[in-house]
């Protein structure tokens, strides 16, 4: 009615459009995770035409990749970040407790020895080291010493497994002759591990020229 003020009970709020606000977000390429699942990761969001449905998540040189379909809106796209991301934390959480300290990585060398190369080497420790950003393992004969680099926890068993039998063979023969390379092809993955870490490399290669694949192993 003329001059009757508006019941405020009873006139609906505005909606607000879902995609108020966020359009500056899809430009973008790196953002960071929502701090109740990745506090301090960096987060780069990459959007691909060919992707319908599937969206995927990895590691490359310290941070986190995902990849979603094109068509996301930014709500989809904040939602599917921070599950993929607590999604590869969680696995990666997993791979780190299988995998263990010192203490496992020598139980497991010493199983590998056994298993794959007749018990002949004999380490005299094995261990997780943060300064090998250029190598996945190395060692010193000479003292029997095998060294991991932690880059290795987030990566598959049968690939740590790979390079500490890498090691081991090199206790045997320290150079990368062809007798070497025998030695280490008796562990059935090692062509399947080798590709994936070449791959690893090549990735992080492309992003910062660092790496070539002469740098896998020592």
């Amino acid at each position: 009615m003329p001059g009757t003020t508006p019941d405020p009970s009873r006139t609906p709020a505005p909606a607000r459009r879902p995609h108020e606000g966020a359009r500056a977000a899809r430009a973008v390429p790196a953002q960071r995770a929502p701090s109740a699942t990745a506090v301090g990761d960096d987060v780069e969001v990459r959007r691909s035409a060919r992707r319908r449905r599937t969206v995927t998540a990895y590691r490359e040189s310290g941070r986190t990749i995902v990849l979603i379909p094109a068509a996301f809106s930014p709500a989809e796209e904040r939602r599917w970040v921070a599950q993929m991301v607590a999604k590869l934390q969680t696995r990666e959480e997993r791979r780190r407790r299988s995998l263990g300290g010192d203490g496992e990585l020598m139980s497991r060398a010493r199983a590998l020895s056994e298993a794959h190369l007749d018990g002949v080497p004999q380490p005299a420790s094995v261990r997780w080291v943060d300064n090998q950003q250029r190598r996945w393992g190395s060692c010193t004969p000479a003292d029997r010493t095998i060294r991991l680099s932690s880059r290795l926890r987030t990566m598959p068993e049968y690939v740590v497994d790979y390079v500490l039998v890498h090691e081991l063979a090199h206790l045997i023969e320290p150079s990368h002759d062809a007798r070497f390379w025998a030695l280490v092809a008796r562990y059935p993955r090692a062509e399947r591990a080798r590709g994936f870490l070449e791959g690893v490399e090549l990735a992080n290669a492309a992003g910062d020229g660092a790496a070539t694949g002469d740098d896998l192993v020592d």
